[in-house]
């Protein structure tokens, strides 16, 4: 998906309503879950919770994070409440930045969350400009991942953490065989793990990991699922009858390619030299 149909797609009302009934409207991402049923908004506050992780020891009062491709900003207010840091929130949809700006006056955060409107094909920083560089699940929305993962690097300063989740294909699935699930998304196909590693490596970051959660991907769209379905009624009141019903077409196979191996999810993480 190139930036303007991104840009288009997450300013829509359908999406924006949909997010903020069935996710909560503040962290729209794959959660990890504990138990059957877990509220999805848990589940993804979580996964915020684990990128974290990876990002300790490079934050703290006085340092700076770029979070690239923030949506609503949960992420962005974690890492400022968590390590006392200065956030960059770079995110394409001026209708997801406004709710941002919003909610983080309410919470006394705006002064160390800035909200920054434009695109991690081109970062609006000067190079090794931030301790820390994270996204979570957004990349799966580019069609030129290698610019992406250029940039990032590029803003990060010597020693500083890179952590970033995606959803992935996993080695060797056709990308036609993803095709219909990823369609939505406005990509051709999905990066694997091992896309990432090489390039990322190819980049000089050094302490390349992958914390694999893969298992979580069939817990995740099942609960999608479920509560779409759950809350059918509401989501008629909020929604088109048009996304809606792309909604209960698409979920399930997302659900299916997972529970057949075709996908992978996790934690990738570096360190700039």
């Amino acid at each position: 998906m190139n930036d303007e149909a991104t840009r288009s797609y997450y300013d829509s009302g359908d999406v924006d309503a949909f997010y903020d009934a069935v996710w909560g409207g503040e962290d729209i991402h794959t959660g990890i879950y504990t138990r059957l049923g877990e509220p999805i908004a848990d589940a993804s506050r979580r996964t915020v919770e684990r990128v974290a992780d990876r990002l300790d020891g490079s934050l703290g009062p006085g340092s700076a994070v770029i979070d690239l491709g923030s949506g609503y900003g949960g992420t962005a207010r974690r890492l400022a409440e968590r390590f006392g840091c200065r956030v960059v929130a770079l995110n394409l949809s001026a209708a997801q930045n406004e709710r941002h700006r919003a909610v983080n006056a309410e919470r006394g955060l705006a002064g160390r969350v800035e909200v920054v409107t434009g695109s991690f094909h081109d970062i609006p920083f000067p190079d090794g400009h931030f301790d820390a560089v994270c996204s979570l699940e957004a990349f799966c929305h580019s069609t030129d991942r290698p610019k992406v993962l250029s940039e990032a690097v590029r803003v990060l300063k010597p020693g500083g953490a890179l952590a970033f989740t995606d959803i992935m294909a996993s080695e060797g699935t056709p990308a036609e065989v993803l095709h219909p699930a990823v369609s939505r998304l406005g990509v051709d196909a999905l990066a694997t793990v091992s896309f990432y590693r090489e390039h990322l490596a190819g980049l000089g970051l050094s302490d390349i990991g992958f914390d694999d959660h893969t298992g979580q991907l069939v817990n995740h769209y099942v609960r999608l699922t479920e509560e779409t379905a759950a809350r059918a009624e509401e989501l008629r009141g909020r929604i088109s009858a048009a996304y809606l019903g792309h909604l209960q077409e698409n979920l399930p196979v997302w659900v299916d390619a997972a529970r057949r191996g075709r996908l992978q999810w996790g934690v990738l993480h570096g360190r700039r030299p």
